[in-house]
């Protein structure tokens, strides 16, 4: 596996809750946090992109902690 470049969210203000983000040579959209660098998520960048526009809308303003 090729090295990622892993870029800090800007909006990732305190060093110890970053939110991390790198494109595989795949073209695969790879998420990870600092807490927990190990655990990466994998996305494609259209679902990721439903997915920014979903929480932005307030789709997700009901989830409440816990629930499944």
């Amino acid at each position: 596996m090729s090295r990622l470049n892993w870029q800090k969210s800007t909006f990732s203000e305190e060093a110890s809750s970053c939110v991390y983000v790198a494109v595989a040579s795949n073209g695969k959209v790879r998420l990870r946090e600092s807490d927990d660098p190990d655990v990466i998520l994998s996305t494609t960048r259209a679902s990721l992109r439903a997915f920014i526009r979903g929480a932005k809308g307030g789709a997700f303003d009901r989830i409440q902690e816990g629930g499944a």
